[in-house]
């Protein structure tokens, strides 16, 4: 059996004694449903009363919703259950990943474009102290891949950068503000074994992390280190196939016999576990995906990411049939009754380490409502306005546009993109009609193009002159949010003849600011005053404003590859 009073768990006697009677306690079925997370959908307290009853899960994850629901249902399954249960959410950016209330701080990129780590330990603190606030206690956060390839549609600005000690140094400082003494709660460093390097979203099929074995551990492995050292107490495994890592372990290994790390136990046990040293929870990624099915049948995906040495699996299908296909992995003896309480055991390590035990005595797993008032508290909205202000980034202005005034551009065509696919994070807003605010009370006249009239088919009847009568300047507002099940995220003008696309730009001065992908280079290479956001909250659109008619300065530097791999004459035009 693994050491429970080592890292990160460093139980107590006392504790230890709770663990064991606990498990020593439980029969198959409720031991079966301490490896499984299942995700909230009906927060009626029938329907979760009846899930705890009928599958005594061992954790429960939500998504965003008003904080007052998020406690309230926290209180009636931690009342439901008789082992106290891991609460999850992710807390990516900030509070607003639990409740609607929360503080968007900003995305990891835009604090990793900061260049201070005060403000990656800021962020960890907020989650921290959000999450907390409404009985959450186990964060899937901080976010260590890379974003080394660009194209990658899912990982993008949930990274913090494309250096992986960029991204090793904000992830620590992240998790230092993260661990709270008196609010505790487990951080879920993800996606092992590192995603990043594939141009595809792993909820659409299985990827690739195709490094050799020393260019990994020379990067993702460096960082899964330092975090494992640091203490990070859960870790989160990918659909992602690492084939350098497997052979390594395995050197007869046939290519089509190489799995993706959340059914591989070469990357989870013999990397994870052995090389690196990791004796937290293992969890793996979203079990419905498509790149965790898409290699094997349901039943047999379930099982060898139990055998792989995974504690936890993290949703379901259908639930009864999923933790049926364990139990009779248990009978035919495909899965070891070692290794289902080898996995029972890491969960309630995990439990026992935040104090569940001690807080389910106490009534306490749920603090009172007055712990709610953190939630987008001034102090939070403050460092989420000065990371904003520290963030942004001028990429170019070769047409020394910048700033701007009233007086020399009166009235603006603003130009929104992307907002009608908005992200699926939980922390995608809308920019177009607040920058439009921001512009007028600056003194400008805005115009916001109209996609539904396409301003009257312009295109096929204004020349040069005309669209000179309408704007005296175009601002090109890209709000591209990443999210799931989308293979790419890139600017999309109208379909009919790019309608709203500047082809006037040589004519009329224009600029391109993003609030959500930094990677837009290589769609409007050609604008010559490029800025990045990052992230699309309210604090970003206020301190854009600010910069573009000079309040402030522009001081935030690009974290990642903004020229999306040198584009042809990015960097002239």
């Amino acid at each position: 059996m693994f050491d429970l009073k080592a890292k990160p768990f460093y139980l107590t006697d006392t504790a230890i004694e709770w663990v064991m009677n606990t498990i020593n306690s439980m029969p198959l079925e409720a031991k079966i449903g301490q490896i499984f997370c299942l995700a909230a959908h009906d927060y009626s307290e029938e329907s979760l009363r009846r899930v705890i009853s009928t599958y005594k899960p061992g954790a429960l994850m939500h998504r965003t919703a008003a904080a007052k629901t998020i406690r309230e249902a926290n209180l009636i399954l931690q009342d439901a259950s008789s082992v106290p249960m891991l609460l999850a959410v992710n807390l990516e950016s900030g509070g607003n990943g639990v409740a609607n209330e929360g503080t968007y701080m900003g995305k990891q990129m835009q604090i990793a474009a900061t260049k201070d780590s005060e403000m990656a330990k800021r962020l960890g603190m907020i989650c921290a102290k959000e999450g907390a606030s409404v009985g959450c206690n186990w964060a899937f956060a901080p976010i260590i891949d890379v974003d080394i390839n660009w194209r990658n549609p899912i990982t993008n600005v949930r990274t913090f950068s494309n250096d992986p000690q960029i991204v090793q140094m904000m992830a620590g400082a992240w998790q230092e503000g993260f661990d709270q003494p008196l609010l505790p709660m487990a951080s879920c460093i993800k996606h092992f074994p590192g995603d990043g390097m594939d141009e595809r979203d792993q909820h659409l099929t299985a990827t690739v992390n195709d490094q050799s074995a020393d260019d990994w551990r020379a990067s993702f492995g460096k960082i899964y280190q330092s975090l494992i050292d640091q203490g990070a107490m859960t870790a989160m495994i990918g659909h992602i196939l690492q084939p350098a890592l497997t052979r390594e372990k395995c050197p007869s290994i046939r290519d089509e016999d190489i799995l993706p790390a959340s059914t591989n136990k070469y990357l989870m046990t013999d990397v994870l576990r052995d090389d690196l040293g990791f004796n937290g929870l293992i969890i793996i990624d979203a079990s419905p995906m498509v790149g965790y099915m898409c290699m094997h049948q349901r039943i047999e995906a379930l099982r060898l990411s139990l055998i792989g040495g995974a504690d936890m699996l993290l949703f379901c299908k259908n639930t009864q049939e999923d933790m049926d296909a364990i139990a009779q992995g248990i009978h035919d003896g495909s899965i070891t009754m070692e290794r289902l309480d080898d996995a029972v055991l890491h969960v309630l390590a995990t439990k026992a380490a935040l104090g569940l035990h001690e807080k389910q005595r106490e009534h306490s797993l749920v603090p009172s409502e007055e712990a709610l008032e953190v939630l987008g508290c001034s102090q939070h909205r403050q460092w989420a306005q000065e990371c904003a202000d520290a963030a942004i980034t001028l990429v170019k202005d070769n047409q020394n546009l910048l700033p701007i005034s009233p007086e020399k551009f009166k009235r603006i065509r603003l130009t929104v993109l992307g907002e009608d696919k908005q992200g699926s994070f939980g922390d995608n807003e809308r920019i177009g009609l607040r920058l439009k605010d921001e512009l007028e009370n600056a003194g400008f006249i805005v115009s916001v193009y109209n996609v539904e009239t396409m301003e009257n088919r312009e295109i096929f009847s204004c020349g040069v002159e005309s669209m000179k009568e309408k704007f005296d300047l175009s601002l090109i507002a890209a709000n591209v949010a990443t999210g799931s099940n989308c293979t790419t995220r890139r600017v999309d003008w109208i379909t009919l003849m790019a309608a709203n696309a500047p082809w006037y730009l040589k004519d009329i001065p224009t600029l391109f600011v993003s609030f959500a992908n930094p990677h837009h280079m290589i769609d409007v290479p050609y604008i010559s005053t490029f800025i990045n956001c990052y992230s699309n909250n309210e604090f970003c659109v206020n301190a854009f404003a600010e910069k573009l008619v000079g309040q402030s300065a522009f001081t935030g530097i690009s974290p990642t590859d903004v020229w999306c791999g040198d584009v042809w004459g990015a960097k002239t035009m």
